[in-house]
């Protein structure tokens, strides 16, 4: 399940915005991530095309089980990467930028090992 940055970026966006929003369309996605709505509209194609996303005729976005699966393990990488680095005192712009460039490329066993090995150091240091 190889998927591009960009399209991990739009399905991690879907995500975000199908739990503030009752409703997710192009426009939406377009204001949240700054993009001109052309762009978003040759996005949402391709992740349509790959089944990681159903468009109705209203227009409205929703993530298939697949697009699901993908944008929450990346966005579980964002909230856990930005909160490790804002734990050993990185500014918050500056561990948000940067855990949004670590998600896309840190392998899964990586990752793994990296939550394990903070968790373990949380519990040392509750005892």
């Amino acid at each position: 399940m190889t998927v591009n940055e960009s399209s991990e970026d739009y399905l991690e966006t879907i995500l975000i915005l199908s739990e503030r929003l009752s409703a997710v369309r192009s426009v939406d996605i377009a204001n949240e991530m700054g993009f001109r709505k052309s762009s978003v509209s040759v996005a949402m194609k391709n992740l349509r095309e790959r089944d990681h996303i159903t468009v109705s005729e209203e227009g409205f976005i929703r993530l298939t089980d697949k697009g699901r699966e993908i944008a929450e393990m990346i966005y579980e990488r964002h909230k856990f990467l930005s909160s490790w680095l804002m734990g050993m005192g990185v500014p918050r712009e500056i561990a948000l930028e940067d855990a949004c460039r670590m998600e896309h490329v840190v392998s899964r066993e990586s990752f793994q090992a990296i939550k394990e090995f903070v968790k373990a150091q949380e519990a040392k240091s509750l005892h």
